[in-house]
């Protein structure tokens, strides 16, 4: 998957928790949400707010379908509220290889 199909998926897939997302897809589009937060705050500040509020649902979408690639529940992305550690368990999850086969497909 490169750049722009993990943009459009994400976006097509927009409230989708159902399912698995692929290392690339979701590495894309994290990706995607730095620069779009990055030029909105070099542009205007209240853009990169805007851009952040446009792709919550988005996000937590994805990241939900990634754990579901190793075979974790979309609620364990509460652990990232821990601060610090939480991220960065949340980090070594998603670049972990995919589980196959597991409960979600």
């Amino acid at each position: 998957m490169n750049f722009p199909d993990a943009i459009r998926t994400c976006f097509t897939k927009y409230a989708e928790f159902d399912g698995r997302a692929s290392r690339p897809e979701f590495w894309w589009w994290v990706l995607f949400i730095v620069l779009a937060s990055a030029l909105g705050d070099a542009l205007w500040h209240r853009l990169s707010w805007a851009v952040s509020l446009v792709t919550l649902v988005p996000t937590i979408a994805v990241t939900t379908r990634r754990l579901h690639d190793i075979d974790r529940s979309g609620w364990w992305q509460l652990v990232g509220l821990i601060p610090f550690v939480g991220w960065i368990v949340i980090v070594v999850w998603c670049v972990q290889k995919p589980v196959e086969p597991n409960r979600y497909g």
